[in-house]
C-alpha cells in the first residue's frame, strides 16, 4: 500500500506540472515547491527550534488562527514555520505576521520528509482539521516530536476506518493527541483502538466570535446599501449565482452583495452577465451617485473582505453547495444573521447545528430558495433565526483556552 500511496503522490505532482502551463493554480503549486530546499536553507535560521503549522488551505488556516494568535500572545518568543498545502491558502497568508516563515509544504516523500524536519526543527507540530502525510508523520514520530491534529473530524466512509484501510489508520498512530470538534469522531476514533482523543470543538468559533468587534467600515458598501435590505452572498459559485438571479428578479426591493469564491475575470464576466448592471468594487470610483442608488448588485472583485461584509446584512448565502461543499458559515452566523446554503452541507457539523437551531437553512432549487426567503421576510422569523445563529457561536467558542492549557502542562510551551 506505500507504494501505491507513493505513486499516487508522484503522479498527482506529475499530472500539476504538465498542466501548470495552462492552469494558474497549478502554476504556483509547482513553481511554490521549486528548488524549494535551497531557498527555504537560504532563509531559515540553523539549529533554530520551531512550532511548525500546517494547513491545507485559507480555511483551515482561519480556523486554526485561534491557537497561532494564544501562542503569539503569550509566547512573543517562540519562532512559528507556518505551511500551506494549497496556493488559495499561500498565497494570501504568505505575509502572515503570525509566524516567521511561511512556505508551501514539499511534496510528501521520505527525502522530503528528512529534509524538512531536519531544517525546521520543530519543537511540535500541529495540522488542523486534516491532511494526514504518511513520510511527514513518520519522520515525526520517529524522532518523538509532538504532533497534535486540532479542529479534527471524522466520517465512518473515511478510508482510515475501511477493512484495507490499515496503512491509513497506521498514519494516525503518528499523532500524539486528536483534538476533535464532536462526538461522533471521538467515538469513531475509540471504537478503533486510539485513546489519546478528546472533545473540545472547534477553534473556528474562537475566531468569529470576535470578528463583528474588529468589522472593518467599508464607504463604498455604505453608500450601496443605504436605506435597503442586503443579502451578502459568500463564497459563491456560477450555480449559486444563477439561484441569485432568480432570487433578486423576484425580490427586486432588496440589494445584493456578491463576494465569490473565484474573483478571476472570466468569472467576474459571468456574474456580470446574470446582472448587467451590477458595479464593481474595483470601479466603484467610475460610478456617479445616481448609478450607485440604482444598482441591485455589488460584486466585490477582491479577496479579505468578506467577514467584514457580513455585517452589512439581514440575511446571508453560502456558495458552495452545488459543487464540493459549502463554505464558512460560521461567519455570517456570528453577525446574528440567519444563514442559506445548497444540498451539500453533510460534511460540516456547523451547518447540521445550525439547521437544528432553526437559524441555517439548506436548498436545492430556486423554488426552495424563494420560500425561504419569503419566510425569512418576517421580522420575528429572521430576528428569532438570527438570534438563535450568533447564540450557537457564542455557545460553542473555547477550545483554544482546552488546547493552550493542553500545551502548558504537557509543558510543550514554556
Amino acid at each position: 500500500m506505500r507504494l501505491i500511496y507513493s505513486l499516487g503522490i508522484y503522479l498527482y505532482g506529475l499530472l500539476l506540472r504538465i498542466i501548470a502551463p495552462f492552469h494558474p493554480k497549478a502554476k504556483l503549486w509547482v513553481t511554490g515547491r521549486k528548488d524549494w530546499y535551497a531557498r527555504m536553507s537560504q532563509t531559515v535560521e540553523v539549529g533554530q527550534k520551531h512550532i511548525w503549522f500546517h494547513f491545507a488551505s485559507l480555511g483551515e488556516f482561519e480556523q486554526g488562527r485561534a491557537v497561532l494568535e494564544g501562542i503569539k500572545k503569550d509566547f512573543p518568543s517562540k519562532k512559528i514555520v507556518i505551511t500551506f498545502y494549497s496556493p488559495s491558502g499561500y498565497e494570501i497568508r504568505k505575509n502572515s505576521n503570525l509566524a516567521d516563515y511561511v512556505f508551501y509544504l514539499p511534496e510528501d516523500s521520505a527525502k522530503n520528509a528528512k529534509l524538512f524536519v531536519d531544517l525546521i526543527n520543530p519543537e511540535f507540530v500541529v495540522f488542523t482539521k486534516y491532511e494526514y502525510w504518511h513520510y511527514y508523520f513518520a519522520e515525526l514520530k520517529s524522532r518523538n516530536i509532538p504532533l497534535l491534529m486540532i479542529s479534527a473530524i471524522f466520517r465512518p466512509n473515511q478510508v482510515f476506518f475501511q477493512s484495507y484501510g490499515g496503512f491509513f489508520r497506521n498514519i494516525l498512530s503518528a499523532v500524539t493527541y486528536f483534538f476533535m470538534q464532536n462526538e461522533e469522531s471521538v467515538h469513531l476514533l475509540k471504537e478503533h483502538g486510539f485513546r489519546n482523543v478528546g472533545l473540545t470543538g472547534d477553534t473556528r468559533f474562537d475566531r468569529v466570535v470576535e470578528l463583528p468587534k474588529q468589522q472593518k467600515q467599508i464607504s463604498e458598501i455604505e453608500q450601496f446599501v443605504r436605506g435597503f435590505p442586503v443579502l451578502v452572498a459568500g463564497s459563491t459559485w456560477p450555480e449559486d449565482e444563477k439561484l441569485l438571479k432568480d432570487l433578486m428578479e423576484r425580490f427586486s426591493e432588496w440589494k445584493l452583495i456578491i463576494a465569490p469564491h473565484e474573483i478571476h475575470e472570466s468569472h467576474i464576466a459571468a456574474i456580470i452577465a446574470l446582472f448587467p448592471t451590477a458595479l464593481r468594487f474595483s470601479h466603484f470610483s467610475q460610478y456617479d451617485q445616481q448609478q450607485i442608488k440604482d444598482a441591485q448588485v455589488f460584486i466585490i472583485d477582491n479577496i479579505g473582505m468578506l467577514s467584514s461584509l457580513y455585517g452589512y446584512g439581514k440575511i446571508t448565502y453560502i456558495g458552495g453547495g452545488f459543487g464540493a461543499g459549502i463554505h464558512n458559515t460560521l461567519e455570517a452566523a456570528t453577525y446574528g444573521l440567519p444563514v442559506i446554503f445548497g444540498p451539500k452541507y453533510h460534511k460540516f457539523q456547523e451547518a447540521k447545528d445550525l439547521i437544528e437551531q432553526r437559524a441555517g437553512f439548506s436548498i436545492q432549487n430556486t423554488t426552495e430558495l424563494i420560500t425561504i426567503f419569503t419566510q425569512l421576510q418576517d421580522d420575528i422569523n429572521r430576528l428569532a433565526a438570527g438570534d438563535q445563529a450568533k447564540c450557537y457561536v457564542r455557545q460553542h467558542a473555547g477550545a483554544t483556552a482546552i488546547i493552550m492549557k493542553y500545551l502548558k502542562s504537557k509543558e510543550l510551551l514554556k
